[in-house]
């Protein structure tokens, strides 16, 4: 399951758990191969100067070092923020939970959710992904971003809330 199990309570039943689309992290890698390529292209133009010169073996570790750090910036950061998000939906709250030196998170009771809605354009559609936006009783809605099958927890989420307000009317 990862993360979220251990925040459950003991009779605390999960619908959806989910990271962020892929797609979150197409420009990281995008970055990634621009970054490499220009970092082979550096390498190899060191390479080829007068083996004699001090100044090559400096410039090589110079790139090295740059493309390292750019790579672990635009590439490896991202990579990690997105495998430590977290959007949990049970049968009591939806969670949202993000950072990775820092964590930050919302818990949204489901008798508390006034209105449920999702938007996704062409591209989004056509990768199955979108926006969630959550509408609590006191609250701004929230917007949850890259939600993968975003119609299908929309549609869990809603059924989720529908059967707490049944149950509370059945219980008053």
């Amino acid at each position: 399951m990862g993360y979220p199990q251990d925040v459950l309570a003991p009779d605390e039943n999960v619908v959806v758990h989910e990271h962020p689309h892929w797609k979150a992290l197409l420009l990281p890698a995008l970055a990634a191969v621009l970054v490499t390529v220009v970092g082979v292209g550096s390498w190899w133009a060191v390479l080829r100067a007068d083996p004699g010169e001090p100044w090559p073996t400096v410039t090589g570790v110079a790139v090295g070092v740059i493309w390292t750090s750019l790579f672990v910036w635009l590439f490896v950061a991202p990579l990690v923020r997105w495998g430590s998000t977290h959007f949990v939906i049970t049968d009591r709250r939806v969670m949202y939970r993000t950072g990775v030196l820092t964590r930050s998170g919302i818990d949204i009771p489901l008798s508390r959710i006034n209105s449920v809605q999702f938007r996704h354009g062409f591209v989004d559609r056509m990768l199955r992904t979108g926006t969630l936006v959550i509408e609590s009783a006191s609250d701004d809605p929230l917007e949850f971003d890259d939600i993968p099958r975003v119609e299908r927890v929309h549609a869990l989420l809603y059924h989720e809330v529908y059967d707490t307000l049944g149950e509370e009317e059945a219980g008053r």
